[in-house]
């Protein structure tokens, strides 16, 4: 169960990521809502998952996952480059969140 509450708290830092761009310095106030409310959760849920998982291999996986996840938004989404390199080092963030996972 620990597992699962730190994947959906790492997308959900992915969530408040991308409010917190969108929100326009907490000049928006939807996008200000949301970036409060994902972080609370995120961070909730990080602690969760942190009474099972040691702190550095769950810290890493949650930061991984946010990051990745951020990235791909903005790629996708946001208009961001999508080169080569930078999704041959995605894939190197995925890989190191996996082999966390694998070796915990």
């Amino acid at each position: 169960m620990a597992w699962i509450v730190l994947v959906i708290s790492g997308l959900l830092e992915t969530a408040w990521a991308i409010a917190l761009d969108r929100s326009a310095g907490f000049t928006r106030l939807v996008p200000s809502l949301v970036f409060g409310v994902t972080l609370v959760l995120s961070m909730a849920g990080l602690a969760y998952a942190l009474r099972e998982i040691p702190v550095g291999t769950g810290y890493a996986v949650w930061v991984g996952i946010g990051a990745v996840g951020t990235a791909l938004v903005g790629m996708l989404a946001l208009n961001e480059p999508a080169s080569l390199p930078r999704i041959a080092c995605l894939l190197l963030v995925v890989a190191g969140v996996v082999g966390l996972k694998v070796f915990h």
